[in-house]
């Protein structure tokens, strides 16, 4: 299989999965919402089904989308300060999708609510980060960091922070 074909394959997947996991975590908070006055065998049947939403679909989708990108990163050796950027906005994700992981945990006990601020919050958290990514993803504009994080955001600068942090090899 030739290079050029690999990547046009691990682009499809990282876009589809991707796609999955945004709407995985879109759709989360609305789950949750459900859950108002629910009790016995509906509570039981929705907490199944959300666990099996967030394990069985969005989980993976979110893996192989965050490994399939990181391919895609040695492959095409993509070093620009928009793609920096996006970094952040998958980051925002990550986090959303490891809190909604441990609201699962915490809303089907006895008494467990979502809120509505919260389902606003996290919902306009998580279109911002989806908007920001494709925003810089499909206008790859020119970004120039500002003093500091210019030097943190540069090719080599985690491993330079690394090795100031535990003195380097000796």
């Amino acid at each position: 299989m030739s290079l050029a074909l690999l990547v046009t394959w691990l682009k499809f997947i990282h876009v589809a999965t991707i796609a999955g996991w945004s709407a995985g975590l879109i759709a989360l908070p609305l789950l949750y919402r459900e859950r108002r006055g629910l009790s016995g065998e509906a509570l039981h049947k929705l907490h199944a089904f959300t666990r099996f939403f967030y394990v069985g679909l969005v989980s993976p989708a979110a893996f192989v989308a965050i490994a399939s990108g990181t391919v895609l990163i040695f492959l095409q050796g993509t070093y620009e300060n928009w793609f920096s950027a996006k970094l952040v906005g998958v980051s925002v994700m990550t986090g959303v999708h490891i809190f909604s992981g441990l609201m699962i945990l915490r809303l089907f006990e006895p008494g467990g609510v979502y809120p509505l601020a919260r389902f606003v919050i996290v919902l306009t958290l998580t279109f911002s980060a989806i908007a920001a990514i494709l925003v810089l993803v499909l206008g790859k504009p020119d970004i120039a960091w500002p003093g500091i994080l210019a030097r943190f955001f540069a090719p080599g600068a985690l491993s330079e922070l690394f090795e100031q942090l535990i003195g380097g090899a000796r």
